[in-house]
């Protein structure tokens, strides 16, 4: 897993759709700066409208368009289209034209090879745009296991500042569909007196539709 990101970052999102628009506002939010690229002519507008950063048109996958946006003065380039292939293909390209990071989005089962060509995959039917942006800005949020349904099984890191950070679970509110699994030490099972320190991993159940919640307690 990569160290927590100290500085703001420069990062590439291919994909303006619902979740590459939302990562990016929160990215944002985070003071990091932003370059959308985004190939629908007609989700342009709305885009521009919703986001207040430098917008490209056209195929990330397309090497003269991803070009634009800059890849080799940027730190992360993040794939998040709706079509896993242009996924992985901007990634590629990227790393090509430049040593910068790379996070692609996955909407299936992943390929076991994927970790090799790619640095981080987001499941972002299951955990959400936040789940994407801490991915990109620092590793703090991994999928362990797809177990199908609407539960996923994570591994997250709390955050120094987050709201949770040195609190014991009976503490802690954690809202209803999350469950904490395993503690930090991996040795026993997270109970009432387990105590959340920041800077260490907890293994969580969640439930889709909490996915949000939990990511803002843990990793504020």
């Amino acid at each position: 897993m990569p160290d927590p990101v100290t500085h703001d970052l420069r990062v590439v999102v291919a994909g303006g759709g619902e979740l590459g628009l939302r990562t990016a506002e929160l990215l944002s939010d985070r003071g990091h700066d932003v370059v959308i690229v985004e190939a629908d002519p007609d989700r342009i507008p709305d885009v521009a409208d919703k986001y207040i950063a430098t917008v490209i048109e056209g195929d990330a996958s397309r090497p003269e368009i991803l070009r634009q946006a800059q890849p080799e003065r940027s730190d992360v380039v993040a794939a998040l289209t709706d079509d896993e292939s242009t996924n992985f293909a901007v990634c590629l390209a990227a790393q090509r034209m430049s040593d910068v990071r790379t996070v692609m989005r996955i909407t299936g089962t992943p390929d076991e090879l994927y970790g090799e060509f790619v640095d981080g995959l987001v499941f972002p039917e299951r955990l959400g745009a936040r789940a994407a942006t801490n991915e990109i800005a620092n590793g703090g949020v991994r999928t362990i296991e797809d177990i199908g349904g609407n539960v996923e099984i994570v591994e997250v890191e709390v955050a120094e500042d987050a709201p949770v950070a040195g609190k014991r679970l009976d503490e802690v509110r954690l809202p209803q569909g999350s469950l904490i699994i395993v503690d930090y030490q991996g040795n026993r099972i997270g109970g009432p007196d387990t105590v959340l320190e920041a800077g260490h991993r907890y293994v969580l159940g969640v439930e889709s539709d909490v996915a949000d919640e939990v990511m803002n307690l843990f990793r504020g």
